[in-house]
């Protein structure tokens, strides 16, 4: 009997992630605590889908491709809401999703015609920054989780400053200043990886174009 990809357990915590970013969607405009926690736990459950397909042999290009649409989706519709809120920065946060998007899809589409089975991998990444951001779990976790945070807090920020600190700075304006080089830094990397993606499609154009040719 076939087995049912869609019934594996990591794919189960992605839709758990699915209902819960939805549910975050709906009430960003007028509830930010519940919908502070309903996207902090989709982000949450993110930690252990991957650790579920490892432990129980379950891995699948359907869960992995369900797993990056939702953190795509997730960051786009939290932007879309920034833009709402603060008007003034509205092309900075569509640029942000501009870059995130079209970059990270020209690479996976890049890798996926030149036969990589990740586009995570060093094979796929030969930019030394680029390898390193992909392999070093520590790094990449810092940089979305850094990344995920300080639009977070701009999304707080909106509706109260938080828990006072020093000289009366409140915690979200604080995590905004301190968290937005990393946001810029993660957007400079998409650049990156975009323009090396680039670079390997031409190259696969040139292969191709040349042996039509002969």
């Amino acid at each position: 009997m076939a087995e049912n990809i869609f019934l594996f357990i990591p794919n189960l915590i992605g839709y758990g992630r699915i209902v819960l970013a939805l549910i975050s969607f709906y009430f960003m405009p007028t509830d930010h605590v519940t919908a502070s926690i309903c996207y902090l736990l989709s982000g949450f459950l993110d930690a252990f889908d991957g650790q579920a397909a490892r432990a129980f042999n379950q891995g699948t290009r359907f869960g992995a491709m369900l797993d990056m649409l939702t953190d795509r989706c997730g960051t786009m519709c939290l932007l879309a809401c920034l833009g709402s809120f603060y008007p003034r920065y509205l092309f900075w946060f569509q640029l942000s999703v501009t870059i995130d998007i079209a970059c990270h899809w020209l690479h996976l589409h890049t890798s996926l015609l030149e036969g990589r089975t990740s586009h995570k991998s060093s094979a796929a990444n030969p930019n030394f920054i680029l390898r390193l951001y992909y392999t070093s779990r520590t790094i990449l976790f810092l940089m979305c989780a850094g990344n995920e945070l300080f639009y977070a807090s701009l999304y707080l920020l909106y509706f109260t400053e938080g828990p006072s600190l020093l000289f009366g700075l409140g915690l979200w304006r604080a995590l905004c200043y301190l968290l937005l080089p990393v946001a810029a830094l993660k957007s400079v990397l998409a650049l990156m990886q975009g323009y090396h993606a680039a670079l390997n499609l031409a190259a696969i154009d040139v292969h191709e174009r040349a042996k039509t040719a002969n």
